[in-house]
C-alpha cells in the first residue's frame, strides 16, 4: 500500500449481513459482506478425519465436521499434525489430525485445508511447516536487517515467522510481545489437539470485521465507523485487547435520519460490483465475467471519441482500463486465473507501456496479485492469491421457501 491515501473503515450490519467497506482517498477499494451470525470456517483449526486418499492427484479428503470434506495436498503438506499415534508421516484413512483451512469453498470447490497452521498479528504471523523466517516485500532493505536481528532470537524447528508490513513502523517491544502472544496460541492449540474428539474446533479464527482492521495499513488508518451498537462493542474490545494505538480511532456514527448505510452509498456501491459492466471515465468500458474456470476481461472503447491516432487512442484506453481492473480485482476480490482482452495495439513499445502499468497497479494490490505475461493472440494473463469468496458469492442468499438462490442486492 501507498504511504499517501488515507483509508477509512466503515461497519454496517444489514440486518443479517456485516459489511465492511475500506475508503483509500475517499475511494471505495474493499467491499466484504458476512452473515452476522456466521458458519464461518476460514483459517478455524479442526480435528480433521481422513475419509479418502485419492492416490493419481496426490491429495485427500478431510472431514472437519459432519459430512463436511476439504481438499488435502499432499505436496503442499510435508509435516501432518497426527492426533492418534503413529509411527510414520505418512497418511492413512481413519487418521486424526490438525488441520487449518486456508481456502473457502467456492461454487462447486470443496474447502482446502492444510497442516501448514498460521497464527496471525499486527506485526507478524506465525507458520508451521515453514521455519524460515520471511519478511514483507514491502519493507524497505535498511528495515529488514534490524527486523530480523529482533525476530531470530524466537527461531523453532517447529515454527518460523512471517514480518508483515505494519511492523515497519512498530517498537522492539510490540513485536515480541506480540510473538509470544502467537507462541502460546500455537502451543495452546497443540496441547488442546491431543485432548479432544474428532471434529473438534481448536481454535476459531476472529470474524472478517475484525480481521479487516488488523490487516489495514496501520500508518493510514484513519477513521473506524460504525452504526451498530453490537458491532462497535465488539471492536472495541477487540482494539483495546489487541491494537490499543489504534482504538482511539474508532467512533460511533448516530444519525436516525442518514444510517451509515444511506451516507455511504453502499446499497449502490454494491449493485455496482456486481454488475458485468464496468464504465471508464474515457467513455470505453470493461466486460467482467467470472466462469468456473477463470476470470474473463473485455477491454472496450465504448463511447471514447478521442481525436489522437488510433493506435494513441487504443493506448490510452488500455492503460485507463488497466487501474480499472486492478482496482475491481480488489474490489470485487477475484482471484485464480484472470484473463484480460485489451484493444490490440500494434507497436511493442506500446504493449510494453501497457504491461509495466498494470504491473505497477497490481503492486499495491494487499492481496497477491502477479502479471503472469501476455500469449500470441495478445491475451494478458494475471494470477491472483485464492482466501475468501468473490463479492458476488458472498452476496448470494438462499430463498427459506423455495431453496433458490439470489443475490442480496
Amino acid at each position: 500500500m501507498s504511504d499517501k491515501y488515507a483509508s477509512d473503515s466503515q461497519e454496517e450490519k444489514n440486518p443479517d449481513n456485516i459489511i465492511t467497506a475500506l475508503y483509500e482517498d475517499g475511494d471505495l477499494v474493499e467491499l466484504n459482506c458476512e452473515k452476522a451470525e456466521s458458519d464461518r470456517i476460514l483459517n478455524n483449526i479442526y480435528i480433521g478425519k481422513v475419509k479418502n486418499i485419492v492416490s493419481n492427484i496426490q491429495a485427500a479428503f478431510i472431514e472437519i465436521a459432519d459430512g463436511l470434506m476439504c481438499y488435502y495436498s499432499f505436496e503442499d503438506n510435508k509435516s501432518p499434525i497426527f492426533v492418534n499415534h503413529k509411527n510414520s508421516q505418512k497418511l492413512a484413512i481413519g487418521d486424526e489430525l490438525l488441520v487449518q483451512v486456508s481456502k473457502e469453498n467456492v461454487k462447486t470447490k470443496a474447502p482446502v485445508v492444510t497442516s501448514n497452521l498460521s497464527f496471525a498479528g499486527k506485526y507478524m504471523v506465525l507458520t508451521t511447516g515453514n521455519c524460515r523466517i520471511g519478511i514483507s516485500g514491502k519493507i524497505p532493505e535498511e528495515q529488514k536487517k534490524r527486523l530480523k536481528s529482533w525476530v531470530k532470537p524466537y527461531a523453532s524447528e517447529d515454527y518460523g515467522f512471517i514480518v508483515r508490513t505494519n511492523a515497519k513502523d512498530a517498537q522492539k517491544e510490540q513485536i515480541e510481545k506480540e510473538i509470544e502472544a502467537l507462541i502460546r496460541r500455537y502451543n495452546d492449540v497443540k496441547s488442546a489437539g491431543l485432548h479432544r474428539t474428532c471434529f473438534s474446533l481448536i481454535y476459531q479464527a476472529p470474524p472478517a470485521y475484525l480481521t479487516n482492521l488488523r490487516d489495514t495499513y496501520a500508518r493510514n488508518l484513519e477513521s473506524i465507523i460504525t452504526d451498530d451498537g453490537e458491532l462497535y462493542g465488539a471492536m472495541k474490545a477487540y482494539l483495546e485487547l489487541e491494537q490499543k494505538e489504534d482504538a482511539g480511532k474508532l467512533m460511533f456514527y448516530e444519525d436516525s435520519l442518514l444510517p451509515l448505510q444511506k451516507l455511504y452509498s453502499l446499497e449502490t456501491r454494491l449493485k455496482e460490483a456486481l454488475r458485468e459492466q464496468v464504465w471508464l471515465k474515457s467513455g470505453a468500458y470493461l466486460i467482467i465475467q467470472p466462469t468456473e474456470a477463470f476470470v474473463v476481461i473485455d477491454v472496450n472503447t465504448g463511447k471514447f471519441t478521442g481525436k489522437k491516432k488510433l493506435q494513441d487512442t487504443f493506448l490510452k484506453i488500455n492503460l485507463e482500463a488497466a487501474k480499472e481492473i486492478a482496482k475491481q480485482l480488489r474490489l470485487r476480490n477475484l482471484s485464480g486465473i484472470i484473463v484480460v482482452d485489451f484493444i490490440d495495439m500494434e507497436r511493442e513499445e506500446d504493449r510494453q507501456s501497457l504491461m509495466e502499468s498494470l504491473d505497477e497497479c497490481l503492486k499495491k494490490d494487499p492481496v497477491k496479485a502477479t502479471l503472469v505475461g501476455m500469449s500470441r493472440l495478445n491475451l494478458v494473463e494475471i494470477t491472483r492469491k485464492k482466501v475468501r469468496k468473490p463479492l458476488k458469492e458472498q452476496m448470494v442468499v438462499q430463498c427459506p421457501v423455495c431453496g433458490g438462490r439470489g443475490y442480496l442486492y
